[in-house]
């Protein structure tokens, strides 16, 4: 036959019950403490006023972290170059002084060339600017050494050169070479006022939003129209010379050496207001390295080739120009309630940085560091161990050493 249970059991498990569930249903808030101190309540205030005035400024004003955003907009362009200038000896057009001709987001207008004409198969002395390539003798020549950076295969023969007293060695390819016969033209004296137009379109697939820097006229607009930022911020037709100008350069000196410019068209969009209001922002700059002499500058090399006389020949051109690189970026935002929720959390939360700061102060630095410690802290003595399952009935006071310790009132703070 089994025992009865204990009533003090009984009533211990009872007390466990109910301890459990004032777990669960019980609410607890923290212990809040007054001190009055004018130079640590003017902190705290400054403290929560900063954190305040920096969400609400810079990242809900500035930022626009309530909205939801996308980088990096997916774009197009389409260029079109237009003008005709004159050299020493020619007249040129867009044919012939744009490379290459497609119309693509980087191209380039030359302003000068260094022609080499009627270029044949043959021997012809190496250029002296071609390393190795000076002599006294055929002894300093070596038959089939190839130089990665001179202009043909060597024949061994220590040759007069075009000009002067001096003998290089002499080549085997396309002659005479280079710098032995190249005529220099300069085609810039028009070329300030030839015109590029830009076309572009851009698309943000989060939001489907669309648009392009062309205003929706007839085709006539197009015809008489140039870039204004006031007036006619959708004629995206841009002379030559305002854009070296926009970029800083001397348009005389960029044409003789080469430069390459970039120009930026920025779609920062704010989705919240209506479409017109999402415009395109243009801004010019040099990108290539203009005080780094061994970097700076823009040319390239290409050829014209025809028969005379039954021999192949070809005109070589070194070309020095304007390279334009158009570049397109951006950012659209349109409100979300997500990124508002956090960053609204975050802010409620950080100025919770106030009250850190000031416990802080007050517990390091204060006279009265230890009145505010006992104040903010009740240090609980441990009381005598009990049996499991013995607890305090309601008759029985606490133990003395129980009681919170607090020496010093409020009034010592």
């Amino acid at each position: 036959m089994a025992e009865p249970t204990s009533p003090r059991w009984a009533a211990g498990a009872r007390r466990l019950a109910r301890g459990c569930w004032s777990t669960l249903w019980d609410y607890e808030t923290s212990k809040v403490v007054v001190v009055k101190n004018r130079r640590l309540g003017i902190v705290y205030r400054a403290v929560q006023l900063l954190i305040l005035l920096y969400f609400v400024w810079y990242v809900f004003i500035v930022q626009k972290s309530y909205q939801d955003s996308e980088t990096g907009p997916e774009s197009s362009v389409i260029t079109k170059v237009k003008g005709i200038t004159t050299s020493e000896h020619k007249v040129w057009d867009v044919e012939e002084y744009v490379k290459p001709p497609e119309g693509g987001s980087v191209f380039s207008i030359i302003t000068r060339i260094e022609v080499t004409p009627f270029q044949t198969l043959g021997t012809c002395p190496e250029s002296i600017r071609v390393s190795n390539a000076t002599c006294h003798s055929d002894d300093d020549c070596v038959a089939g050494e190839l130089d990665m950076l001179g202009n043909g295969l060597r024949t061994g023969r220590c040759v007069p050169y075009y000009h002067g007293a001096a003998k290089t060695c002499e080549v085997s390819g396309w002659c005479p070479v280079e710098d032995g016969a190249s005529v220099s033209q300069f085609l810039g004296k028009m070329a300030p006022n030839f015109t590029i137009l830009i076309k572009n379109s851009i698309h943000y697939p989060k939001f489907q939003f669309s648009k392009g820097n062309i205003a929706d006229r007839p085709d006539s607009y197009l015809k008489h129209c140039t870039f204004d930022e006031r007036s006619d911020p959708y004629c995206p037709i841009f002379k030559l010379g305002f854009i070296v100008e926009q970029a800083g350069e001397n348009f005389t000196e960029l044409a003789q050496k080469g430069g390459v410019i970039g120009v930026i068209i920025n779609w920062n969009c704010d989705l919240d207001l209506a479409a017109s209001k999402c415009n395109p922002k243009y801004s010019f700059r040099r990108l290539d390295p203009k005080h780094v002499l061994a970097s700076s500058g823009y040319n390239f090399r290409f050829a014209k080739y025809y028969k005379a006389n039954g021999t192949t020949t070809r005109t070589l051109i070194k070309a020095y120009g304007i390279r334009i690189d158009v570049i397109v970026h951006g950012q659209a935002g349109k409100f979300s309630l997500i990124p508002t929720i956090i960053n609204l959390a975050t802010a409620l939360t950080s100025i919770g940085v106030g009250s850190f700061l000031c416990d802080w102060i007050l517990l390091t630095f204060m006279n009265k560091n230890k009145v505010y410690s006992h104040k903010k802290f009740d240090k609980m003595a441990a009381g005598p161990e009990q049996s499991p399952g013995q607890g305090l009935s309601a008759s029985e006071p606490p133990h003395q050493g129980s009681v919170p310790t607090d020496p010093k009132g409020l009034a010592q703070l």
